[in-house]
């Protein structure tokens, strides 16, 4: 495993990092979270990233009984807050600022999370107030650095503009090649402001990673976050996109590689990404996809992938999918 320095703090993160999106529920399937946890950390793998909405605080406490009796300084947490825990209990406030770190780390059994991370950007609330209470929260010890994930770009460039508050050192973007809105957007503004990429859905939902041959059906639990964001997931399990990705498999085979590894590598050979977020509900996974972490793939295999999964979302764009 390799590791990247994030944005301008001290975080040494390892070029893979485990996401914990679906990591709860209970018995064998609660058993098999545990033991993805603990493969991380095997593999070299540093940093675990969870928030408090995932499984309404369980993802946190798989976590730390996971981590029970690993000494702290082998690990980095990253958690977030913005989404409903309650019927009162969302967004950025300065209230649920104070509120939710102090659930989070309640639930992770630590004093402290290194990067503490605004899931959404909250129109309701002030971004002075937001950024002021989480300045408080690093101040107090609780927090060592702040991330966002999907802001408006404007309000990233105001929070920088702020004096005497924190700065973000990470953004979480979607990214892979399926979704490279990021490459006009918040990268370049990451290279200018000092904060690092950690890339979540590298593998585009299962896609990228072969497991849908043309004509599947969505994957039980896929992210409908929004109608464009739904516009889009339609578009890659439509026939084009689904044939293109199989195809793939190939070009990773002469590199190689699985087709999840050289999609996590494509992900990784931008400059601008930390680390590639990945999911796992077996070790098995992550002895995958943490093999990508310093793979040299011929940059043709890579243009080659680009140019087939370009043309096949144009065509689904021009059937109306």
């Amino acid at each position: 495993m390799r590791y990247r320095k994030l944005g301008s703090s001290d975080l040494m993160v390892s070029e893979v990092t485990l996401g914990t999106w679906l990591s709860y529920g209970e018995g064998e399937v609660r058993a098999r979270h545990i033991a993805c946890v603990r493969r991380a950390l095997d593999l070299g793998i540093n940093l675990i990233d969870t928030a408090n909405v995932y499984g309404w605080g369980e993802s946190e406490r798989l976590i730390a009984e996971a981590l029970f009796g690993v000494p702290r300084d082998r690990y980095l947490l990253a958690t977030k807050l913005w989404g409903p825990m309650s019927d009162t209990d969302r967004g950025l406030s300065r209230a649920q600022v104070f509120k939710q770190i102090d659930g989070s780390l309640q639930r992770l059994r630590t004093d402290y999370v290194d990067l503490y991370q605004c899931h959404r950007y909250d129109e309701e609330t002030p971004l002075e107030e937001t950024m002021a209470a989480l300045s408080d929260v690093v101040r107090q010890g609780k927090v060592r650095f702040l991330g966002f994930s999907e802001w408006p770009l404007d309000k990233v460039r105001e929070a920088a503009a702020l004096a005497g508050v924190e700065r973000f050192v990470s953004s979480q973007p979607q990214y892979s090649m399926l979704w490279r809105e990021p490459e006009a957007g918040v990268f370049p503004l990451g290279r200018s402001l000092g904060f690092g990429q950690l890339a979540w859905a590298p593998l585009a939902q299962g896609v990228l990673a072969g497991r849908y041959p043309p004509g599947s059906a969505f994957p039980d639990g896929w992210r409908g976050e929004s109608p464009a964001m739904s516009v889009h997931l339609r578009r890659w399990f439509s026939a084009p996109v689904l044939a293109a990705a199989q195809s793939l498999t190939a070009l990773a085979a002469e590199a190689g590689l699985t087709p999840a590894q050289f999609a996590v590598a494509w992900v990784l050979d931008n400059p601008d990404v930390t680390s590639a977020v990945v999911g796992a509900s077996r070790p098995q996974q992550l002895d995958d996809t943490a093999a990508a972490s310093g793979a040299a793939v011929d940059p043709a295999l890579f243009r080659t992938a680009e140019a087939r999964l370009s043309a096949a979302l144009a065509e689904a764009e021009a059937l109306h999918v």
